[in-house]
């Protein structure tokens, strides 16, 4: 780590694995001459994870002294400038991007999902934010059309996620096979209803497949409670696995021929793995995934009612489903790495 400090800013120490995915490829693509402090909901964890300085995201006198020992600041991958889950969200993120700006801190959005932003202060905030950034980078196109209807020059690459080195699971291997994964969360859309079908579905899947079911919470205070729900109805082998580093969440999908996934970077993170994906959309960013990347699944607000077509559905994804192929990986990886670019421009290696 070198001279120049960068203050790292997004939904960090929240447990989020798809979150911690972000930061650890941030890290691991920042040029060396970077030192990186972290803002997080548990600084003493982040610290110990990553072996980083980390300080309180909450704390505005913590905040304010990192800022005023900081060269630069940056908004750390994700959907952070979106309004949908709470309008408190895009005003704490575009208040410190405002801040770091006014004290003169070299200022990056770095591999941005932006939107949706349905009011109209959120709107015009992200616009001052993105507007007044050193440079910016976004990972699809729904929010590239933001910054082009707003003309911020930008650069768009995959989420950062597929480049993310992975390591393996201990004790994967010795759980039996075949396995499929299943990553889904507690939303709205995600009706006690349409949560029974699918409870069902599964278990009608797992008795026609024989496959071992890894119940995957992505963020265990909103997923635990359904990965429980779940394995209490299964009659076959599963298992509940909680991982908490990102690279061996990224590498536990070497091991699973299948994800039924809800969480948007387990679709990411398992297609990076050559697995089969079948996609249960919440959010248009897995919406938009599922676009990018063809992938088959519905849109939970137009899940179909019957337990037995969505077994039946999902068997016939497992026995003839494509995975991508190490071609259109490593393209994905490549284009991912642009992120990177992002930053050396900004902070150009020494010569």
């Amino acid at each position: 780590m070198g001279q120049t400090r960068a203050i790292l800013c997004g939904y960090y120490g929240k447990g989020n694995g798809g979150d911690e995915a972000l930061l650890a490829s941030l890290l691991q693509m920042l040029p060396e001459q970077i030192t990186p402090l972290v803002l997080s909901a548990i600084p003493a964890q982040t610290s110990k994870r990553y072996g980083v300085e980390s300080c309180n995201r909450m704390s505005a006198l913590q905040v304010i002294r990192a800022m005023h020992h900081s060269d630069a600041f940056i908004w750390g991958g994700g959907s952070l400038i979106q309004d949908a889950t709470s309008i408190r969200n895009p005003l704490y993120y575009c208040g410190l991007m405002g801040l770091a700006q006014q004290l003169g801190l070299k200022t990056i959005a770095w591999a941005q999902g932006i939107g949706p932003l349905q009011h109209q202060l959120t709107r015009f905030v992200g616009r001052q934010s993105f507007a007044g950034c050193t440079a910016v980078s976004v990972r699809d196109s729904a929010s590239a059309a933001f910054l082009a209807d707003w003309q911020i020059p930008f650069l768009q690459a995959p989420d950062p996620v597929w480049a993310l080195d992975s390591l393996p699971v201990k004790g994967l291997w010795d759980l039996p096979a075949p396995r499929v994964a299943v990553t889904w969360r507690s939303h709205s859309s995600l009706t006690p209803k349409r949560l029974a079908n699918l409870t069902k579905a599964l278990v009608d899947f797992q008795k026609a497949t024989q496959t071992c079911i890894l119940l995957v919470p992505f963020q265990v205070s909103q997923d635990l409670s359904i990965a429980q729900s779940i394995a209490a109805e299964l009659t076959g082998s599963h298992q509940i696995l909680i991982i908490e580093e990102p690279r061996q969440l990224k590498g536990l999908f070497r091991g699973v021929e299948m994800v039924i996934g809800m969480r948007y970077h387990s679709l990411i993170m398992a297609a990076a793995q050559e697995c089969r994906c079948f996609a249960l959309s919440y959010d248009p960013k897995v919406t938009q995934l599922m676009a990018q990347l063809n992938l088959p699944g519905w849109d939970l607000a137009k899940l179909p009612e019957d337990p037995n077509f969505i077994s039946q559905t999902w068997l016939q994804h497992y026995v003839n489903g494509n995975s991508l192929n190490s071609d259109q990986i490593q393209s994905l990886v490549d284009r991912a790495m642009m992120h990177r670019e992002v930053l050396l421009e900004v902070f150009p290696t020494p010569s």
